[in-house]
């Protein structure tokens, strides 16, 4: 790789779109891609600067080799990010697990981030005995096996779970970033997201935050956004999406962005 090729920016696709003063990144989830955002950047874009970029897992990254998933760290990776492109203030919006990615970020360096939203975020997917996560962890164990065993029919009852099957254009749409994934990738990855404890990071976040919740998540129950509101030490909210499932930036992107023009303080409902 030549010397551009080397920096964080150009492994993970990074590139900032749009006009304004304030920045605002968008950080996918896991199996996803940048282009998860695509429906509703336009409206963003109209306000803000909008850093866009993958995860180094995602199959989007021409260089699969600077994945490491025994030592793979997201925060460090999106702190460094950051630094790189000199960005401080800006507003982070993370779905799935970059919630708590954000999260821990804004923990290491309060200065990066003005205000976390969160969609879709969880601290632990895992029931206990006082706690609903969502899922039992036989559920998680069956998961891994699954996708040991099969990949291909894994990523299609995976996506069914995430995505409103009503909407096959979504589903689609999510299937083709998941398959484009490096399968190798993709069991380590899901052991740290599905079986991590983030609990006790909550109250250590102090950022301004804004927990958005779908109406039926079939992975993260809205008990999680009024658990993860009342642990979180700064002032945060919890908007409700009516939308189905794991991903309304996909489903339910206009609901989605009125959400977001209400919590900024501005009106982003117009076209785009």
């Amino acid at each position: 790789m030549s010397k551009l090729e080397t920096s964080l920016q150009a492994a993970m696709n990074a590139r900032i779109i749009g006009s304004g003063s304030e920045t605002m990144v968008l950080a996918h989830g896991f199996g996803g891609d940048q282009s998860l955002w695509d429906k509703i950047l336009p409206y963003l874009t109209k306000r803000y600067q909008v850093l866009l970029f993958d995860w180094l897992f995602s199959g989007a990254v021409k260089y699969p080799n600077l994945y490491d998933p025994l030592r793979y760290s997201s925060f460090d990776d999106l702190i460094a990010l950051m630094d790189e492109l000199h960005l401080t203030s800006s507003v982070f919006v993370g779905h799935s697990m970059s919630g708590m990615t954000g999260c821990i970020a804004s923990i290491k360096r309060p200065q990066l981030f003005s205000r976390l939203i969160l969609i879709g975020a969880s601290p632990r997917y895992i029931n206990t005995d006082d706690y609903e996560g969502g899922l039992e962890g036989a559920t998680i164990d069956n998961m891994i096996t699954s996708i040991e065993s099969g990949y291909e029919n894994w990523t299609l009852s995976f996506v069914k779970l995430l995505v409103d099957n009503n909407d096959p254009l979504s589903v689609e749409h999510y299937l083709r970033c998941l398959k484009s994934m490096n399968p190798e990738f993709v069991v380590p990855l899901a052991k740290i997201v599905f079986c991590s404890d983030e609990r006790e990071t909550l109250e250590k976040v102090t950022t301004p935050c804004t927990i958005i919740q779908t109406t039926n998540d079939l992975v993260v129950p809205e008990s999680v956004a009024h658990y993860m509101q009342k642990k979180i030490k700064g002032e945060t909210t919890v908007e409700i999406v009516k939308a189905d499932r794991h991903l309304p930036q996909l489903t339910a992107h206009l609901e989605l962005v009125h959400v977001l023009g209400r919590v900024l303080g501005f009106e982003m409902f117009s076209t785009p």
